[in-house]
């Protein structure tokens, strides 16, 4: 059987740092080169045709859209490249969730697109990286990953690009998937899937474009119009709201953000809590605001951002893209 042939883009993060000591708790992300991890993975046996390209070295703190719409454009050309199989990003923890969606978002799934990554440096006492890219190869190089959208490998576990985040700092099994748990259980040897393929054949939903500023306003308990004017203060096309409960806030904020809305400014409300689904409520057509269904504010964010630089900023049409994830 032919080995998979795999485009790897590495991206920096924890999988590719190191400390210096294996016992110290903190390191350096980004120090290994996308070859020598190659090799190292090699080395240890991982089976596939690997191509590495560097698209940055970085904690994933410092993604920004320069560097997604490299990784983008790379992601594009393998897909119509027929001397690839499947593409895997080795990226940091802390953003991968976004970079996922925004993937999943723009790419269509006709080959698997894997995201990978890692809670502990390479040379830190029970390394997690290589293990959970070795599951990232034997995810990718099945034929029944792809038509499932872009994936998020970790922790044994693999995750829908829609549904994962990150639910802890330190454990090896940091990342959940809400409002659908995990896809698939991966080792190295083995891959069992809970579902058939949910995207096959589908194109991209939206198209990749440079995306606006569209700021969350993080909602607390007693906070003033005042301060949510300040932070609001630009006048975005978009704004996000991390509300209280079900996506609730103080009334003086929301007639603050009526008044954005009312000059045709998106308004998602989206939930703080960890597990926060945001349906639409009857005072959402008086106030022209948008329910974010499942999508987490970070999400949300780039939702809304891809939507305004599509040119879709009607609500009810918004709405319809909230609804479909």
């Amino acid at each position: 059987m032919a080995l998979p042939r795999i485009l790897v883009l590495a991206t920096g993060g924890t999988i590719a740092g190191q400390a210096g000591d294996a016992m110290r708790a903190d390191y350096r992300p980004g120090q290994i080169g996308i070859e020598d991890y190659l090799a190292q993975a090699s080395g240890l046996g991982i089976e596939a045709q690997f191509t590495g390209r560097q698209i940055a070295n970085i904690g994933s703190e410092d993604i920004d859209a320069s560097i997604w719409s490299r990784l983008h454009a790379e992601i594009d050309l393998a897909m119509r490249d027929d001397g690839v199989d499947a593409i895997i990003v080795t990226h940091g923890t802390d953003t991968a969730e976004e970079t996922a969606f925004l993937l999943d978002l723009t790419l269509p799934s006709t080959k698997p697109v894997v995201l990978v990554g890692a809670m502990r440096p390479a040379d830190a006492v029970g390394y997690d990286g290589m293990r959970n890219f070795a599951n990232a190869v034997r995810v990718a190089g099945d034929p029944d990953a792809a038509g499932r959208g872009v994936l998020v490998v970790m922790g044994d576990r693999v995750h829908s690009a829609r549904d994962v985040r990150k639910a802890q700092t330190r454990a090896t099994e940091a990342f959940r998937g809400f409002p659908r748990e995990s896809v698939a259980i991966v080792t190295p040897s083995r891959l069992d899937w809970f579902g058939a393929p949910w995207r096959v054949g589908d194109a991209a939903s939206l198209r990749f474009l440079p995306l606006p500023d569209v700021p969350i306003l993080a909602v607390y308990a007693g906070m003033t119009s005042a301060a949510a004017a300040r932070q609001l203060s630009d006048n975005p096309a978009g704004i996000v709201v991390s509300g209280l409960g079900e996506g609730n806030m103080p009334d003086p904020v929301r007639q603050i953000l009526v008044q954005h809305a009312r000059r045709e400014c998106l308004v998602v409300r989206a939930s703080r809590t960890d597990e926060g689904l945001v349906d639409r409520e009857p005072e959402d057509d008086d106030n022209r605001f948008v329910a974010s269904r499942a999508l987490a504010p970070p999400k949300a964010r780039l939702l809304t951002a891809l939507l305004i630089a599509n040119g879709i900023t009607d609500r009810q049409e918004a709405q319809r893209h909230f609804d479909g994830r």
